[in-house]
């Protein structure tokens, strides 16, 4: 893989995480030891994030460069994972791009504006290009700061940059907030197809845009989050979704980082989404590891998928689940061990550690 369009004091470009298991793993390379990191690591489940977080809203938190990078690195210094996954929000980027947007405590993203129609489309703020100086270039400095306050502190352990998947941030936009079937965006893509285009278009952009920030600022590898794509039939993926999330890995893929892409209760997408500009695809709980890679002809690195609620369960249940989601991704040209959801915010971080000590040691 190479590296030559990265700053040259970039970590890879360096060699200090080039070597990294969970780069070797995603790029189907060996690996020292099976790599484990856990979405939604930082955060929500450690007394010590919420401890830090007192007194500040989530997007005030993603936003100083100091305290999200505090928050990214909490989880690698407690668990010892293989990868810190850069602590933000999928709504940052159209926060910083100066849409009306925030973050309500127990509902989620809620919008000052649905878009609906082409005027509210026309009227998004322009997002302009990598580096042009523009409002949203220099909105995204925080993000970048945070980036490198976080990456001088990790040194041989890789960061994983993050981004909300196109379709999700268009699916939260046209519905103004959170929703159980997401069945306002669902109609739009059919009702009005030259309006839910033009919306992808802008979200793919800024998605582009936040995760091309972070590698240059220095992180490893990438991430596209899809929480909702899994609602979507396959023809409807294909014609109205996977163009969005192609654009917005395809903005990082001339820096040679890997791009992983996880969409939950997506067992029924994983080839398209393989096809979507993906170098290693995320699995969720429901689709056993060795299932996925055959789905996908063994042609990509697998991330998953330990189910979030074994870690719960008793101690010999939840290691027999680990031992068997090893087994399973060892199928796969390459495997990073992950949950198949995000971390429960219960979760005893304990628990978490002997999960991260197992696999390092069985994998």
């Amino acid at each position: 893989m190479s590296f030559d369009a990265l700053p040259a004091d970039h970590p890879l470009a360096t060699g200090v995480t080039a070597d990294a298991p969970l780069v070797a793993a995603l790029e189907g390379r060996a690996a020292t030891h099976r790599p484990v990191w856990f979405m939604r690591q930082a955060g929500r489940s450690l007394p010590e994030y919420l401890k830090v977080r007192e007194g500040t809203t989530m997007l005030e938190s993603c936003l100083k460069p100091d305290l999200a990078a505090e928050i990214t690195l909490q989880p690698v210094r407690r668990y010892g994972v293989d990868a810190g996954i850069f602590f933000s929000d999928i709504v940052v980027p159209l926060k910083v791009a100066g849409v009306g947007v925030d973050i309500a405590p127990g509902v989620g993203p809620v919008f000052d504006h649905p878009i609906r129609t082409m005027a509210d489309v026309d009227a998004l703020p322009a997002l302009g290009e990598p580096g042009d100086g523009g409002a949203m270039d220099e909105a995204l400095e925080p993000v970048r700061e945070a980036v490198r306050l976080t990456v001088a502190q990790l040194g041989s352990t890789p960061l994983i940059g993050f981004a909300g998947a196109p379709f999700t941030l268009a699916a939260y936009m046209v519905q103004g907030r959170p929703s159980r079937d997401h069945m306002a965006a669902r109609e739009l893509m059919w009702s009005a197809p030259e309006v839910w285009e033009a919306l992808v278009s802008w979200t793919s952009r800024a998605a582009g845009l936040f995760l091309r920030a972070q590698v240059l600022a220095g992180a490893s590898a990438v991430q596209l989050f899809d929480s909702w794509a899994g609602s979507l039939s396959e023809k409807a993926y294909v014609e109205k979704c996977a163009g969005g999330s192609r654009a917005a890995l395809m903005a990082v893929a001339d820096l040679g980082v890997p791009r992983i892409h996880f969409a939950a209760n997506a067992g029924h997408l994983l080839d398209p989404m393989g096809a979507a500009g993906a170098t290693a695809l995320g699995v969720d709980y429901r689709t056993p590891l060795d299932e996925a890679s055959r789905a996908v002809g063994g042609r990509f690195p697998l991330q998953g998928n330990i189910d979030p609620a074994m870690l719960a369960a008793p101690t010999a249940t939840l290691e027999a689940h680990v031992l068997d989601v090893l087994r399973r991704g060892a199928e796969a040209p390459g495997h990073v061990v992950n949950l198949g959801h995000g971390m429960p915010p219960h979760a005893d971080p304990d628990v978490v550690k002997r999960v991260v000590e197992l696999v390092h040691e069985r994998g």
